[in-house]
């Protein structure tokens, strides 16, 4: 079955990589790929992606005749975003929570788990017509 896992954090969150150092930074960012490269091994990955900053984010609404209304997005009421993503083909959901819960202890400051929460949504398919 298909996972989407979501990767949320907060604006105070995020902007504790700005008071990481270089090294701190470096490990969070191997911690990542490392997992990436061992569910790609096990033919369970089928994408992951960092995200921008939310200052580039963009809602799109369809306005008169269809045409794009592009706003500025999220909100500055909102308090969590989303920071990136995995789609994931396991064989249960004991193993996405598994692979969810490894994610979530990324390294932050001085190596210490961030246990940031991982957002996991089945991907659905569309019925047969």
């Amino acid at each position: 079955m298909k996972y989407m896992l979501m990767m949320t954090t907060t604006a105070q969150s995020w902007s504790s990589f700005g008071a990481m150092t270089t090294e701190e930074v470096r490990a969070h960012i191997q911690f990542m790929k490392d997992i990436n490269v061992e569910l790609a091994r096990t033919k369970e990955l089928v994408d992951a992606r960092g995200l921008t900053m939310p200052n580039e984010t963009k809602v799109v609404r369809a306005g008169a005749g269809g045409a794009p209304i592009v706003t500025d997005g999220p909100f500055p009421e909102t308090k969590e975003f989303l920071a990136g993503f995995w789609i994931l083909d396991v064989k249960s959901p004991e193993r996405v929570y598994e692979i969810a819960a490894k994610i979530s202890t990324a390294p932050g400051r001085g190596g210490a788990p961030m246990n940031f929460p991982v957002e996991i949504r089945p991907v659905g398919s569309a019925p047969e017509v």
